[in-house]
């Protein structure tokens, strides 16, 4: 089942990445097109078998967007992301928790992204592509064993922000990083304020 959902999140990606020449070569260049950087910080949160708590996270990204006119941009991204280390909750038959069983997940991300202005300021934005994990966490077992574990995933998110000029903007974003492995599933959301810069 995580073979498929791999695969189908990296065809998904792939159609998109051979997509990209196609759609700037009907183009012209617009405001919203071009190479972009942004970061984002803010909370993330894991609940899943002996975890159920947050930290912070936060992240870095860059790629390029092409414009298919001047409130539509679709491009390519890569990027690399922290999203905290979060303890564990201590519900194991009343037993203590394994020492030093908080969680880590850090990865690299790579796929594609849209920006879409909803007025000359206002945009929403969705991203979804690969995501290449490394990880610490707690087995979900009744004696929960603490492994070290990285695998290619997914991830996806969406978001609102403003636009205050050709060349910045922020926004506020929700994103979801899948992570699951040997009974260690670390997938986690984050809900983070980002800023962006357009050259």
């Amino acid at each position: 089942m995580k073979m498929k959902k791999t695969l189908l999140a990296l065809a998904f990606t792939s159609a998109g990445l051979l997509a990209v020449p196609a759609v700037f070569a009907q183009s012209a260049r617009t405001q919203n097109g071009g190479w972009f950087i942004n970061g984002n910080v803010g909370q993330t949160s894991l609940n899943h078998g002996p975890y159920d708590d947050h930290d912070t996270g936060y992240g870095i990204n860059g790629g390029y967007r092409w414009a298919l006119n001047p409130s539509v941009a679709l491009g390519a991204e890569v990027g690399y992301n922290d999203l905290g280390n979060i303890h564990p909750k201590n519900i194991f038959n009343s037993q203590p928790v394994v020492e030093n069983g908080k969680s880590q997940l850090h990865g690299w991300t790579a796929g594609v992204n849209g920006h879409f202005n909803v007025s000359p300021n206002w945009y929403v934005s969705a991203r979804t592509g690969l995501y290449g994990w490394k990880g610490h966490g707690l087995s979900n077992d009744v004696n929960p064993v603490r492994k070290g574990l990285n695998d290619t995933s997914w991830y996806a998110g969406a978001g609102v922000g403003y636009d205050f000029s050709n060349n910045v903007s922020l926004g506020l974003n929700y994103d979801y990083y899948n992570a699951k492995k040997d009974r260690v599933d670390l997938s986690t959301d984050m809900v983070s304020v980002s800023a962006e810069y357009r050259f």
